[in-house]
């Protein structure tokens, strides 16, 4: 799992923080490696709360290969994904989420529903938590500190 595309998902990040968003960043990757798609929160831009990074990216990757299955590609996201994210992950059959910072509150892999180890859940992807986990969290606290 190359850190240059963690790399990239916290340069979406932090041009999410400077717009204003709460600092999370995605990228899709195909098995070749390439990149399919990449993007930070949109919630306050687009007015949408449904715009989170990840799906965004689920939604450009998906449009890049033709197909809402995303079965051989990679996700690389600055936070773990909320239970929202986590449904559409399964839902892409998207082969491998990789986040860094844990969630306590809103996560739904490792955190709260967990979503991948329900029964219901139609696809469960390898998950890697905990990469580049500090520089996740400091992005967070930094940002909401300077909003207080």
């Amino acid at each position: 799992m190359p850190n240059n595309f963690m790399e990239i998902a916290f340069a979406e990040a932090e041009k999410a923080a400077r717009r204003g968003e709460v600092p999370v960043g995605a990228v899709v990757v195909s098995a070749a490696g390439e990149i399919l798609a990449q993007d930070g929160n949109r919630t306050e831009e687009r007015r949408d709360p449904t715009a989170h990074a990840e799906m965004l990216v689920l939604r450009a990757a998906g449009r890049a290969l033709g197909s809402p299955r995303l079965t051989d590609c990679d996700l690389y996201v600055t936070l773990e994904p909320c239970a929202m994210c986590a449904a559409a992950i399964s839902f892409a059959r998207i082969r491998r989420v990789v986040f860094a910072a844990y969630d306590a509150k809103g996560g739904a892999v490792d955190h709260g529903p967990r979503f991948f180890a329900q029964p219901t859940c139609h696809h469960a992807p390898e998950c890697v938590g905990g990469v580049d986990e500090q520089r996740g969290a400091k992005i967070l606290k930094d940002f909401f500190a300077m909003r207080r």
